[in-house]
């Protein structure tokens, strides 16, 4: 049986997953808590991150590294932004040590930023991780859904060259949930047709997008779709807009889709309208991001 060598955690905005790895990074055991970032009261990180493997901590004496929001502004320590192009080895010389009372100490991975063409800023904590561990190729695009999706390009030897974060998933909440859009919906009917039909006016009206969204409303209201095909049409919409205008000056003949399963099969149909092809990254790609950091630092020796 390997030896546990690393303390993994991904550490987001609503949940903590911890992973014990072995040699090469292989993964010996995996538990998770509604512990993330904005769960945990009064700042007590420490406290949660005990409660969900602080046996592994005293007993296996091994390095501890943690990606995502706990390094940001609201989580344990706001660990710095390293500016685009970025690689592995920037990231990794600059993890953020917080010393643990229980002894040992936690090391945050920094997050990425970088200026876009339009002059805004973006940043992404975790994700940059994600990246690394999916060992993707030289010039490759990368689309990682969720609630703040983001378009990732690399560069030479995996550098993370620029990005694009789209609020796709968190406008869809709060469009169903505590917009008028959502008065007319009822849930649990899937309606692929009205989803494709979304898509395809998203992708050629990306520029008109707070018109065709109100739109999801009229179609209702006149009775052109069903309340049950609502939602569906409404992700479909979404989805359109962000990648017409993710592609909008240059589009990619396939991208590499990394995340929720669920997720992955909507974007892989959307992409599909808009000819673009798409592939799976490999599974385990966080915890194999978050070994290969440690091993850049030197927490940890590559075995194998």
């Amino acid at each position: 049986m390997s030896r546990p060598r690393l303390i993994a955690l991904d550490w987001g905005t609503t949940n903590l997953r911890a992973s014990l790895l072995g040699d090469g990074g292989r993964v010996i055991e995996t538990r998770s808590a509604p512990g993330g970032v904005m769960a945990v009261q009064d700042r007590r990180f420490e406290q949660a991150l005990m409660a969900l493997c602080g046996d592994w901590i005293s007993g296996h004496r091994c390095p501890v590294v943690a990606s995502g929001m706990i390094g940001s502004r609201q989580g344990w320590v706001e660990a710095p932004y390293v500016a685009c192009p970025a690689d592995l080895a920037q990231a990794s010389a600059q993890l953020v040590r917080v010393d643990l009372a229980a002894g040992g100490a936690l090391h945050i991975v920094p997050g990425l930023r970088c200026v876009g063409a339009d002059g805004q800023d973006d940043v992404m904590r975790g994700e940059e991780t994600q990246l690394w561990g999916a060992l993707l190729p030289d010039g490759s695009c990368c689309v990682l859904p969720g609630t703040h999706s983001k378009w990732a390009w690399l560069g030479d030897a995996g550098s993370v060259v620029s990005f694009q974060t789209f609020m796709t998933g968190e406008l869809y909440a709060l469009l169903t949930q505590h917009g008028i859009l959502g008065r007319l919906m009822t849930y649990g009917q899937a309606d692929a047709a009205a989803f494709a039909q979304g898509v395809q006016l998203g992708l050629s009206e990306y520029a008109n997008a707070t018109h065709v969204l109100f739109g999801v409303r009229t179609a209702g209201l006149m009775g052109r779709l069903p309340p049950a095909s609502l939602p569906d049409y409404l992700s479909g919409l979404l989805l359109g807009i962000e990648i017409a205008g993710a592609t909008r000056s240059s589009v990619p003949r396939s991208v590499t889709l990394l995340g929720d399963d669920a997720l992955c099969a909507r974007y892989e149909a959307a992409l599909a309208q808009a000819d673009i092809g798409s592939q799976r990254a490999a599974p385990e790609a966080t915890t194999r991001g978050q070994w290969r950091v440690a091993t850049q630092a030197a927490l940890v020796e590559e075995t194998e």
